[in-house]
């Protein structure tokens, strides 16, 4: 959703009793772009009289805030209302789900939160699916996080909603953080890996070797694991199995080249190891919601 202007207005909207860093990540994550114009409304910006900044907002982040079991002014829960009922995204960082919670936004929907609120959201909102343990989750139009760094995560999803992966990437080295990472992540793990056994150099390997026939076998034996230790370790680091990764892998390296090359189907599906253009574009529909072709649109070099 673009204004009349052309850019992407963000209307970050601090509760009462607002995180600072909360704030600012947010802020700093949207206005390294030029594609968006970020205000900062509500207690941080002048008193409730600045929630007149929302009304025309595109994205409207709530950043988290202290106390989240206390009631926010009807006026905040308001604005929420009135952004989703006009179509605006709103993302929600950490505690700032409550708010969302509290506005009856989330009933029916999935959403997560900072590990530790989990079971309090859960408590005291049964209606909402809460999701325990994720990075972010999205439902329609509404994206829920973590706290800290799981905020620049989301922030960046949303860029590469908008504007695509190589601008995702272009934005996530400006503000000195790693390429996005994806929904299914985990927030922690309960039994950490020391660093000599991280899967991080065979995941990087992965990336470097991306068009290459790439199996499980061949994780473990790069990893030099067994295949079953493997698979579990792999779940732990990235929420999700091997193959899984792969593939979201290459649609990464498949949305980098559709929009920053010419180069054809066919020839971007050998080169992100896809095999032949048919199963390129039946993976890349399933997953990303459009053909290549459609997306070469929106987001290639000649989409602006």
């Amino acid at each position: 959703m673009r204004s009349t202007e052309g850019e992407t207005v963000v209307a970050v909207l601090a509760m009462p009793r607002f995180y600072a860093l909360d704030v600012s990540i947010p802020e700093h994550v949207f206005g390294r772009h030029l594609g968006y114009r970020v205000l900062v409304c509500g207690d941080a910006g002048g008193g409730s009289s600045s929630l007149a900044g929302v009304e025309n907002a595109d994205v409207v982040v709530v950043p988290g805030y202290a106390d989240p079991h206390l009631p926010v002014p009807e006026e905040y829960l308001g604005a929420l209302r009135s952004a989703v009922d006009r179509g605006a995204r709103v993302v929600a960082v950490c505690t700032g789900v409550f708010a969302l919670a509290d506005a009856g936004i989330l009933d029916g929907r999935s959403a997560t939160t900072h590990w530790r609120h989990t079971d309090e959201l859960r408590l005291a909102h049964p209606r909402v699916d809460v999701v325990e343990n994720r990075l972010f989750v999205e439902d329609g139009p509404i994206l829920t996080s973590a706290g800290g760094g799981a905020a620049i995560d989301a922030c960046l999803h949303v860029v590469q909603s908008d504007f695509g992966a190589a601008v995702a990437d272009a934005v996530a080295k400006d503000v000195v953080f790693s390429s996005v990472r994806g929904a299914h992540e985990p927030q922690y793990t309960e039994a950490p890996a020391p660093p000599r056994d991280s899967l991080w150099a065979t995941r990087e390997w992965v990336r470097e070797n991306i068009g290459s026939p790439i199996t499980v076998q061949r994780l473990a034996d790069h990893s030099l694991l067994s295949r079953r230790t493997l698979i579990r370790r792999f779940a732990r680091e990235t929420g999700m199995p091997p193959m899984q990764w792969v593939v979201l892998q290459r649609i990464l390296g498949a949305r980098r080249l559709l929009e920053t090359s010419d180069w054809s189907v066919e020839k971007i599906a050998g080169a992100t190891g896809f095999g032949s253009a048919a199963n390129f574009r039946t993976i890349f529909r399933r997953e990303v919601g459009v053909t290549p072709t459609a997306y070469r649109k929106l987001h290639g070099p000649a989409a602006g």
